[in-house]
C-alpha cells in the first residue's frame, strides 16, 4: 500500500514537473514569438541608434559644452582604460568571458528568489549583456508577469547580442549606455562630470569609483556622498583583487588614496562660455535646418552626437571670465556707492513704473481688470526670492517690486577677443551671469559706441589726404544750423581756446571738438562710406554727432571694423564655427574659406592709425594700461564714453589679437553718476587689462602677447614727426577772429580739398606714380 501511495505521488510530481516545464516552454515561446512585445531582430541589433549628446569643442578640441536630451557621449573600446574594464567585469559579471550572454547559475538564483519567492531585492544576477539590453530597451510593465517577462526578453536578446558582437563591443556598448549618477548616461559623460577628464585619462581609483556607482547611482554619488562612494570604491577594488585583476599591494595603495572629484556640470546656465554656447546652439539649429532641407537629411542637435568645432580657446575664455568677474564685482560697488540713497532704481518713479508695466504678473493682473492699487498691493507682498549677487546667488526676503529694483541696479558687460587676420573669435563673454541675465551683449545688443567711432573718422581723413600733422583748434564751436549744438571737451581744453592739436594728439586724448571738425573737413558721407568699407552695416546717422559715436552698433560689428587696423587695412568678418561632424566623423558642414577682402584703406593709413592709437595707450586716455596694470605688450587702442556716461568702451589692438569690452546698464536711462567712474578707461578698460595680464603669465600665448607691430616705413615716421600740440602765437591771438558760432559745413568740397595738399598727399601721389610705372 505504501508503495502504491509513493507511486501515485511520484507520478503526480512527474506530471507536475512536465506540466511546469511545458508551461515554462510555452511561456518562453510566447516571449520569443513577441506575444509580450516584439523583440528586436539581429538586423535591428546591428543598427542600434541611441540618443547621443552633441559636443561643443574649442579650437584644440577641448570640451566646452554639450547639447542633449540624455547626457551621453560615445567612447570607443580602445579608449577604455584596462582597469576600468576589469573593474566592471569583476563587479558586475565575473564570468563575462565564459558565458554566451546568459549565466545559468545566476539564472537559477533569479528563478528561485525573484520568481518563486517574489524577492525583488535579491538582485537580478543579470550578465553585462543582459544589463546592456535593459539599458537600451528598458523594461515594460506586465503586471505580475513583469519580472519573468522582462528577464526572458533580456536573456533572448542578450544571446542575440553575443552572436553579433564581440565581448569588447559589448563592453563598449554597455559603458556607453549605462546610467550613472545625476542622470548622466555613458562613461565619457560621467568621467567629464565628476572628474573633468576624458575616460582614457581615468586612474584606477576614479575608474573603481564610477563603476561602484552603478549599484546605486544616487546613493553612491561621489559629489553628494563622498565617504559612502569611497567605501563602495574600495569594495570594487576588493572584487578586482578577488578575481586577480590586481594584486593586494596595489589594492592597498589605491585604498589609501582619498576620493577627490573635480566636478564639471554641463547645463544650460552653468559652466564655461554659457553665452557663447547659446549663440552656437541657435546658429547650429539654423544650419542643420538648412542642411536637412537641401540634403534630405534629419540631423538633430540633441540626439545625433554631432561634434561642433569652434574657434574659441577655452583658456582665453576662462581668463576673460575671470577678468570680467574680478572687475565687475569691484565696479558694481563703486557704482552703487556713488549714487548712495539717490539711485535711480530707488528714486526714479517714472523709470520704476515703466519697468513694472513690463512684468508678466502686472500684465496678467491688468487683464483681470484689477485697479492700480490692487496690482501694487500684489506686487508688494513679501516673500523670498533668489537674486543675483556678486558674492553668491542669495535668497532675499522682499516683494516682487524689491526683486525688480534689485535686478535693475546691476551693471552689465560684454567682452570679445578675436584674431584680426582671420576673424576667429577666441573669447566671448555676453554678460555678467547667464542664469539671471540671458541677453547677449556681444552679438544681440546695440549701443551707442561713443569715441570708439573716432578712429573711423580719422581713417577717413588720412585716406582723403589730410596730414597727420594738421593742427586743429580745441576751442568749442556752436553750430547754428544744428540747433545751436556745441560739442564740448573735459578739462583744460574748455578754457584754453588757443591750443591746437595734431591728429595724433586729438585722437589719443579723444578730443570731441576736433573730431567734429575733422568730420566736417572730410564730409559725413565720406565717413559713412569708409565705415561701410570697414564692414559696418547698421544705420549711421547723417549728423555731425556721428563723429562722437552716436551710432548704435553691436560689439561684433565694431570689433570687425577694428580688425583692419591689425590686418594691413583689410577687414576680417568675425566667425566662431569651423566645422561640424556627425558621430562617425563625417564633415557635414565646414565654414567657407573667406577670400581676401578688398582693402578698406591703404597700408600707409593703417600704419599711421596704429601709431596714433599707440599714443592712446602710451600717453592718452588709456594710459592706465601702462601705469596701473603695468602691461608692456605692443598695444594700440581707443577708449569710449557716451553721453551722460551711459556706456563705457575700450578697444585694445595687438598684432595678433583685438579685444573689445563694453560696460553699462541694460536700461538706457541709467548711467554712471559721474565721468570718473563711467568713462571707458575706468569702466571697460580694466577687463581687457586683466585679461591680458593673465595671458602674459601663460607661456602658451607668448606668440600673441610678445608679438610686435610692423615697423612703419621711414616716410610714415617722418609724416608723424611733429609736435603734437602748439598754441597760437601772440600776434595770431591778437588778430585772429575768435569764431564761437558758425554753421556746420556739410556740403562744401573746398574745405576738404585744402587738406589734401600736404606731405601725406604727396606720399599718396608718389605711391600712385610708382604703381603706374
Amino acid at each position: 500500500m505504501k508503495f502504491t501511495i509513493k507511486s501515485v505521488w511520484l507520478k503526480r510530481l512527474m506530471q507536475a514537473s512536465l506540466t511546469g516545464l511545458l508551461l515554462l516552454g510555452l511561456f518562453w515561446f510566447s516571449v520569443y514569438a513577441g506575444l509580450w512585445g516584439k523583440l528586436p531582430t539581429k538586423d535591428d541589433l546591428k543598427d542600434i541608434k541611441q540618443a547621443e549628446a552633441s559636443v561643443l569643442l574649442d579650437a584644440e578640441s577641448e570640451l566646452l559644452g554639450k547639447y542633449f536630451i540624455f547626457d551621453r557621449q560615445i567612447v570607443q573600446y580602445e579608449d577604455l582604460p584596462k582597469h576600468l574594464v576589469d573593474a566592471l567585469v569583476a563587479t558586475e559579471d565575473s564570468r563575462f568571458y565564459e558565458h554566451g550572454g546568459v549565466d545559468y547559475t545566476s539564472l537559477l538564483r533569479v528563478f528561485f528568489k525573484s520568481i518563486l519567492m517574489q524577492d525583488n531585492s535579491s538582485g537580478g544576477g543579470s550578465t553585462i549583456s543582459q544589463q546592456l539590453v535593459k539599458n537600451i530597451y528598458g523594461r515594460e510593465r506586465h503586471g505580475w508577469f513583469s519580472m519573468p517577462v522582462n528577464k526572458v526578453k533580456e536573456m533572448i536578446i542578450a544571446k542575440r547580442f553575443e552572436s553579433i558582437y564581440s565581448k569588447q563591443d559589448i563592453i563598449a556598448l554597455y559603458l556607453n549606455t549605462v546610467p550613472f549618477s545625476e542622470n548622466v548616461f555613458g562613461i565619457e559623460s560621467a568621467s567629464q562630470r565628476f572628474f573633468s577628464k576624458k575616460t582614457s585619462e581615468l586612474n584606477l581609483s576614479e575608474s573603481a569609483t564610477l563603476i561602484g556607482t552603478l549599484k546605486a547611482p544616487h546613493g553612491y554619488n561621489p559629489r553628494l556622498f563622498p565617504e559612502r562612494s569611497q567605501l563602495r570604491r574600495d569594495v570594487v577594488l576588493q572584487q578586482m583583487e578577488k578575481y586577480e585583476y590586481l594584486d593586494e599591494a596595489l589594492k592597498k595603495e589605491t585604498n589609501e588614496i582619498p576620493l577627490e572629484t573635480k566636478y564639471q556640470k554641463f547645463n544650460y546656465t552653468e559652466g564655461v562660455a554659457p553665452y557663447f554656447r547659446e549663440k552656437i546652439r541657435l546658429e547650429v539649429k539654423t544650419l542643420l535646418d538648412s542642411l536637412n532641407t537641401s540634403n534630405d537629411t534629419s540631423y538633430d542637435l540633441y540626439e545625433d552626437g554631432l561634434k561642433i568645432h569652434t574657434t574659441l580657446d577655452i583658456n582665453m575664455q576662462r581668463y576673460a571670465e575671470n577678468a570680467m568677474q574680478q572687475h565687475m564685482k569691484k565696479l558694481q560697488k563703486q557704482f552703487e556707492n556713488a549714487y548712495g540713497k539717490n539711485a535711480p532704481w530707488l528714486k526714479n518713479n517714472a523709470l520704476i513704473e515703466n519697468q513694472i508695466k513690463k512684468l508678466a504678473l502686472y500684465k496678467t493682473l491688468k487683464k483681470q481688470k484689477l485697479s492700480d492699487k490692487a496690482i501694487m498691493d500684489s506686487l508688494n507682498v513679501i516673500s523670498k526670492f533668489t537674486g543675483f549677487s556678486w558674492e553668491e546667488n542669495e535668497v532675499f526676503e522682499g516683494s516682487i517690486l524689491d526683486s525688480l529694483k534689485h535686478t535693475l541696479k546691476f551693471l552689465n558687460t560684454g567682452f570679445v577677443a578675436l584674431e584680426p587676420q582671420t576673424g576667429a573669435i577666441k573669447a566671448y563673454v555676453g554678460g555678467i551671469d547667464f542664469e539671471h541675465f540671458k541677453y547677449d551683449h556681444v552679438s544681440v545688443a546695440k549701443r551707442q559706441v561713443g569715441s570708439t567711432f573716432k578712429p573711423i573718422v580719422y581713417t577717413t581723413a588720412l585716406e582723403n589726404g589730410i596730414e597727420p600733422c594738421t593742427y586743429y583748434s580745441v576751442k568749442e564751436v556752436t553750430y547754428t544750423n544744428q540747433k545751436n549744438w556745441t560739442p564740448t571737451n573735459g578739462g583744460k581744453e574748455e578754457t584754453d581756446r588757443h591750443l591746437n592739436y595734431s591728429l595724433e594728439k586729438a585722437l589719443s586724448e579723444s578730443v570731441n571738438t576736433i573730431a567734429v571738425k575733422v568730420l566736417e573737413d572730410v564730409g559725413i558721407n565720406a565717413v559713412i562710406a569708409q565705415a561701410r568699407k570697414m564692414g559696418i552695416t547698421s544705420d549711421l546717422p547723417e549728423v555731425p554727432s556721428l563723429a562722437l559715436g552716436t551710432a548704435e552698433l553691436s560689439m561684433l560689428e565694431l570689433i570687425g571694423a577694428y580688425t583692419s587696423f591689425a590686418n594691413e587695412g583689410k577687414v576680417s568678418k568675425p566667425f566662431y564655427i569651423t566645422k561640424i561632424e556627425d558621430k562617425f566623423g563625417k564633415v557635414i558642414y565646414e565654414s567657407e574659406t573667406v577670400e581676401a577682402l578688398p582693402e578698406a584703406f591703404s597700408k600707409d593709413t593703417q600704419q599711421m592709425m596704429v601709431e596714433m592709437m599707440k599714443s592712446t595707450i602710451n600717453s592718452g586716455t588709456a594710459l592706465r594700461m601702462r601705469s596701473q596694470y603695468g602691461l608692456k605688450n605692443d598695444l594700440a587702442g581707443k577708449t569710449g564714453t557716451t553721453q551722460n556716461n551711459k556706456d563705457g568702451w575700450f578697444l585694445g589692438i595687438s598684432p595678433k589679437l583685438v579685444m573689445l569690452s563694453w560696460v553699462g546698464n541694460d536700461d538706457h536711462r541709467i548711467g554712471f553718476s559721474n565721468t570718473g567712474i563711467g568713462q571707458g578707461a575706468n569702466s571697460a578698460l580694466p577687463i581687457v587689462a586683466l585679461f591680458l595680464k593673465q595671458m602674459n603669465g601663460d607661456q602658451k600665448f607668448n606668440t600673441i602677447t610678445k608679438a610686435k607691430f610692423e615697423t612703419p616705413s621711414e616716410d610714415i615716421l617722418n609724416a608723424l614727426a611733429c609736435e603734437t600740440e602748439k598754441r597760437d602765437g601772440f600776434l595770431k591771438r591778437l588778430f585772429k577772429k575768435d569764431q564761437k558760432e558758425r554753421e556746420f559745413d556739410a556740403t562744401s568740397e573746398e574745405n576738404k580739398e585744402k587738406k589734401k595738399k600736404g606731405l601725406f598727399g604727396f606720399l599718396k601721389k608718389k605711391d600712385k606714380q610708382e604703381k603706374n610705372n
